[in-house]
């Protein structure tokens, strides 16, 4: 089904998000994610003729964009400076699920059959498996639980539901063209960079940081959002928010290849949980 291609292009485009992120960590979060939308907001140009009267869409639309593209990630980044990271993480990965069990409530058409929560429910446990796979390490490193009370897991729900809640209404919005989404990137990019002036400190890019951050821009940050924006257009969101679960699962893998490090018995269970979940959801019933 092309519209289940075209999810699979975003996520795996988004499973090279972490790593740019770890070539990346000297740069502070605002600033990267400002530079990498805007970047990002470019790829439109081709795709409306270079017509920037094709973004224009009705400031309804425009709000659930920026909704979507900037919340996410305010709320995300919020989360991770407040709260254990790979935990923070996790809970922001509850976004697919929310997908899944939210599409009847925003998407009155669509009803909820039990083996969508089943395998929801399974692609879940199979990113828990992926993502707290390397966290012993990192918990045995500080003192106490890594899941203590944090108030920053609250932000990382906020960004699941922002996420979840922002794939689902596009589809009820009055319709728009795909290359509109660089109008979303472009506002997104400049709060962003907004948040960095107040929030951040100064800093100073070198070329490769210049180098990384464009290809950062046009890759996870920027294509795989007009992927994602035509893939909801097309297909079951149910389904798309089932296959979303290989992008952690993606994501571990290629950080631990290009890391050297063995892929662990987790990436092996999380591997055959999230596929059997994806064929188990993409199941016509």
């Amino acid at each position: 089904m092309k519209s289940n291609l075209l999810a699979l292009g975003a996520i795996a485009l988004w499973a090279t998000l972490a790593a740019f992120g770890v070539a990346l960590s000297q740069v502070p979060p605002f600033l990267l994610t400002g530079l990498a939308l805007l970047v990002g907001s470019l790829i439109a140009l081709p795709l409306s003729g270079f017509q920037l009267s094709r973004w224009k869409v009705p400031l309804s639309t425009l709000a659930l964009g920026v909704y979507g593209l900037f919340g996410f990630h305010f709320l995300l980044f919020l989360a991770l400076r407040h709260a254990p990271p790979v935990q923070a993480n996790l809970v922001n990965y509850l976004w697919p699920l929310l997908m899944v069990v939210l599409a009847p409530v925003f998407l009155p058409r669509m009803t909820l059959h039990p083996v969508h929560l089943v395998a929801a429910l399974l692609g879940f446990a199979g990113a828990a498996v992926v993502i707290l796979g390397g966290a012993d390490s990192a918990s045995s490193a500080g003192s106490g639980s890594p899941w203590g009370v944090s108030w920053g897991y609250l932000p990382a729900l906020g960004s699941a539901f922002i996420w979840a809640s922002y794939s689902l209404l596009t589809q009820r919005m009055a319709a728009f063209p795909t290359a509109a989404i660089g109008g979303f990137a472009l506002i997104s990019g400049l709060l962003s960079l907004l948040c960095h002036s107040l929030l951040e400190p100064a800093t100073t890019l070198g070329g490769r940081d210049w180098l990384l951050i464009v290809v950062m821009g046009l890759g996870p940050m920027g294509a795989a959002f007009f992927l994602w924006d035509k893939a909801l257009k097309l297909g079951d969101a149910r389904h798309i928010g089932i296959l979303s679960y290989l992008t952690p699962l993606a994501s571990t893998a290629l950080l631990m290849t290009v890391s050297g490090q063995p892929l662990t018995w987790n990436i092996a269970l999380a591997a055959a949980m999230i596929v059997g979940a994806a064929v188990l959801g993409t199941r016509r019933v």
